[in-house]
């Protein structure tokens, strides 16, 4: 019946060996309809079908994920057939040269180094990794480099700049001191390889540069009075806290002072008086405990 075929057959290949086959069930195809999915990667190999389906909420399979593909500059043969209820439904044949669909992975070990007296900054790349081409002349790169937001501005990026070059670095001449950049690259076919022209995938956005952040009046003048008031606040515990330990330890005689002999005198009679009192202390319990 008409209307039953696939619609809308997409193959993408991603990181290097992984392929993903997706398409949408047909027009008049209903809860029962079933898909299968055959492929031959090239003319000498075998048709083999698609063993990891991807499926809908109706359990109908509206795709599939390869592992371990190789690109090659041949073309690959698809084809989607089914049943429902028993019967045949419209077939559906697509020929794919694999290097087309590939999506390149992003360039690799991005690096920048600026120098603030020239406002220049260098930045390096390598090519990204593919399966099948390894020349660095194959790529031509696209650099997005942007001044991050300033909050305090109320701005989202303060400068874009986007360019189109053909080798692994870049200079970079619009450096500002004290501002915060950031930088990520993508890659496609210079014209000179078999590769897929549509864009690949960014790179990580590598940061560079530095922010300085503005300090308002008012920290300026808060932050040194917390300063005085602690620093204050600490004498005044110490200096308590001296006192009390000095008065509580006892002062020793100074001695080189001398005493005079009256002194000797007086103190010798003091101690006489002491121990008379306490033998007549002593004798007096003696005599009660008797």
């Amino acid at each position: 019946m008409n209307g039953t075929a696939i619609e809308n057959f997409v193959c993408v290949i991603f990181n290097i060996s992984f392929m993903n086959c997706t398409w949408h069930v047909g027009r008049t195809a209903t809860e029962d309809t079933q898909y299968f999915l055959y492929w031959r990667p090239s003319k000498k190999e075998n048709i083999t079908e698609c063993q990891n389906y991807i499926k809908d909420d109706y359990g109908r399979h509206t795709g599939c994920r390869f592992q371990n593909v190789i690109i090659e500059n041949k073309y690959a043969c698809f084809l989607v057939n089914g049943s429902r209820s028993g019967q045949n439904i419209q077939s559906y044949e697509k020929k794919i040269m694999l290097y087309e669909i590939e999506k390149l992975t992003p360039p690799l070990n991005v690096s920048v180094n600026c120098t603030e007296a020239s406002h220049r900054c260098s930045i390096w790349w390598q090519p990204p990794r593919t399966s099948h081409k390894k020349k660095r002349d194959c790529f031509k790169y696209e650099i997005f480099i942007e001044n991050e937001a300033d909050a305090e501005k109320n701005t989202k990026t303060a400068s874009k700049t986007e360019a189109i070059i053909e080798s692994n670095s870049y200079l970079y001449e619009s450096f500002t001191s004290g501002k915060r950049y950031s930088v990520k690259i993508r890659a496609t076919d210079a014209g000179l390889c078999l590769l897929s022209s549509n864009w690949g995938e960014w790179s990580t956005p590598v940061e560079f540069g530095s922010q300085l952040k503005s300090t308002s009046p008012y920290t300026l003048l808060v932050i040194p009075g917390l300063a005085a008031g602690l620093t204050l606040l600490l004498c005044m515990t110490v200096r308590a806290y001296l006192k009390k330990t000095y008065a509580a330890i006892p002062q020793p005689r100074d001695p080189f002072h001398e005493f005079s002999p009256i002194d000797f005198q007086t103190d010798y009679m003091n101690l006489l008086k002491n121990q008379e009192t306490e033998e007549i202390i002593d004798v007096e319990e003696v005599m009660e405990c008797k």
